[in-house]
This record gives C-alpha cells, sequence and structure tokens, in this order.
C-alpha cells in the first residue's frame, strides 16, 4: 500500500460472498458488523458483504494505517 500522496489510492483487499477479491478504501469505511455474515458501510451508504469476519477487517485496517503512519 502506498500513500495517497503518491497518487495511488490505499486499499486494502477483501473477499466478496462469491469468492471474488475486491480492493476498498480503508478510509471511507464507515461500519462494520456481523449479522452474521460481514457487512461493511461505507460513508457514502454503499454496503458490500464480505467472507472476512469482523475482527480480520479490523486488523486489515489497523495494519493499513500504520503503513500510512509509518511513511
Amino acid at each position: 500500500m502506498k500513500n495517497k500522496r503518491s497518487g495511488v489510492i490505499n486499499t486494502i483487499e477483501v473477499t466478496k460472498l462469491n469468492g471474488s477479491p475486491i480492493l476498498i478504501n480503508a478510509d471511507l469505511i464507515e461500519t462494520v458488523e456481523e449479522t452474521p455474515d460481514t457487512v461493511i458501510s461505507f460513508t457514502n451508504g454503499k454496503k458490500i458483504i464480505v467472507k472476512e469476519r469482523r475482527q480480520e477487517v479490523k486488523n486489515l485496517v489497523k495494519s493499513y494505517k500504520r503503513d500510512i503512519y509509518a511513511n
């Protein structure tokens, strides 16, 4: 992951229920819930259901944030 200032959008990779990987902008995540599927809600009102558990998404976001602030 590269910082936005370098021109690359910062993303994390998650997996849709159909098995397709998708990159999402972690800065736009508003909430992550297990209902029992994991639903990621974004600040623009959109939602996506992913295979990863809530804690896994949390860990991906934490890792992303560490990378951002380390640079």
